[in-house]
């Protein structure tokens, strides 16, 4: 799946879980995605990750790289940086 979609899909998501404090939404965000989006998806957006996350919002990408690091194969890094 292109990149700008993800990103669209991932700040909706984002969006809805605002009103809960930053941690909490931040949860909300990687469970909504791990639940919900297959893994190919998952894998595209890690992918976006790795080369910068552009345009993603705040709180979506502290979810997806909280949820990058939970997936990621032990002894293996992601790379990401914010």
């Amino acid at each position: 799946m292109k990149a700008d979609k993800l990103v669209y899909m991932a700040n909706q998501i984002a969006a809805f879980f605002r009103a809960q404090p930053a941690a909490e939404a931040q949860t909300a965000v990687a469970e909504h995605v791990r639940s919900f989006w297959s893994p190919a998806m998952r894998r595209d957006m890690y992918e976006h990750l790795r080369a910068g996350g552009e345009g993603l919002d705040p709180v979506a990408r502290a979810g997806l790289e909280t949820l990058m690091e939970r997936e990621a194969p032990a002894g293996r890094t992601s790379g990401a940086s914010g």
